[in-house]
């Protein structure tokens, strides 16, 4: 029966509801005004947003259940484990690491405005990390598994991604001085725009929402940043201000003229919550397995995913490099085979 009511509670919990049906219930509207009160409001947002897209997707016809099946799944699994362990370690960094920080601010506005650029900061290289050491690649390689975009892929997560990206954010964050509090807003911010930047065309078909496309990232960054193209990949890591994409070379805007596939470049078994969850973990632990030597089995581990022991490697960086070359051989003589638009990256 634990069971059961566990299962329940999630299924209300995901809803969010709880917080905006007592506030309603108390009949205390005042409590809007707050902070709990405004999470309250905006936390059904994007539950009844997916549920929307999915009617919508239905009513035209282009709801394929196979499209949420990894997101449900990992969704399910991860309900009850990485959340706890997730939050958890925020306290602990949080509890470890605020004496250690070089400065101390405060909640205003001009603080929580260098607290949001920090924060964005140290989401860049969570997120640039995950896609370039290999073990933190297979941590996060299943939101990059689903074949289309929509909002259940940012349910999509193994596990310990939560509790690694959190651990990154919170300790870079606090000790560059960002004040807990303010911390814990820009982190349901984060979330919250997290979520619906992985908004599908089923609700927003130009992700690109006019002349926010030249201020933020928008959805049409993320469908980028989740394309296995070439000429897109390891692209847009921050998630709401693109200032650190920009400074470090790694911006991109969408060209309407590629069409966008998803998903990894790894030869996956097709629509396989196995393979997406556990894929790159077992792919990762037969390489370890067949290398020569200790140093050759701890590159693999730590080197980005398609680094080769025997030198034959297929990195993004190599890969996306020959692209180009190959690119311009092809414009300066047509004749030239055109490349590959996704070649598989072996990992």
């Amino acid at each position: 029966m634990d069971f059961l009511k566990a299962i329940v509670d999630n299924f209300k919990g995901f809803w969010n509801l709880s917080g905006l049906l007592d506030i309603v219930s108390s009949g205390n509207y005042s409590k809007f005004l707050t902070y709990d009160g405004m999470l309250s409001l905006l936390g059904p947002i994007i539950p009844f947003l997916l549920l929307f897209e999915i009617i919508r997707a239905a009513f035209y016809k282009r709801f394929k259940v196979i499209n949420y099946k990894v997101s449900f799944w990992t969704y399910v699994l991860n309900a009850f484990v990485g959340r706890v362990i997730s939050f958890g370690l925020v306290g602990l960094c949080i509890k470890w690491l605020l004496p250690l920080a070089l400065f101390k601010t405060t909640f205003t506005w001009y603080w929580f405005i260098y607290s949001y650029i920090i924060w964005e900061f140290a989401h860049f290289w969570y997120h640039f990390l995950a896609h370039k050491i290999r073990l933190f690649w297979c941590l996060h390689s299943t939101h990059h598994a689903p074949e289309d975009m929509n909002l259940a892929v940012s349910y999509a997560h193994f596990f310990l991604e939560a509790p690694y990206a959190d651990f990154i954010r919170t300790s870079i964050a606090i000790l560059l001085g960002v004040n807990p509090a303010v911390l814990f807003v820009i982190m349901f911010i984060d979330g919250f725009w997290g979520t619906l930047i992985h908004v599908g065309e089923n609700i927003v078909k130009d992700g690109r929402l006019g002349f926010l496309n030249k201020i933020i990232l928008t959805p049409s960054h993320h469908r980028v940043h989740h394309a296995r193209n070439v000429v897109y990949m390891d692209t847009n890591f921050c998630n709401l201000l693109n200032i650190w994409d920009r400074a470090f070379g790694t911006y991109h805007e969408e060209d309407i003229t590629i069409p966008i596939e998803y998903g990894i470049s790894r030869p996956m078994i097709k629509n396989s919550f196995l393979d997406a969850y556990f894929g790159e973990i077992i792919a990762l632990a037969k390489d370890v397995y067949r290398a020569p030597g200790i140093k050759n089995k701890v590159m693999y581990v730590i080197m980005p995913p398609g680094w080769s022991h025997t030198g034959d490697h297929k990195m993004t960086h190599v890969v996306r490099k020959k692209y180009f070359e190959d690119l311009a051989k092809h414009k300066a003589d047509p004749k030239e085979t055109a490349p590959q638009n996704s070649p598989m990256i072996s990992t």
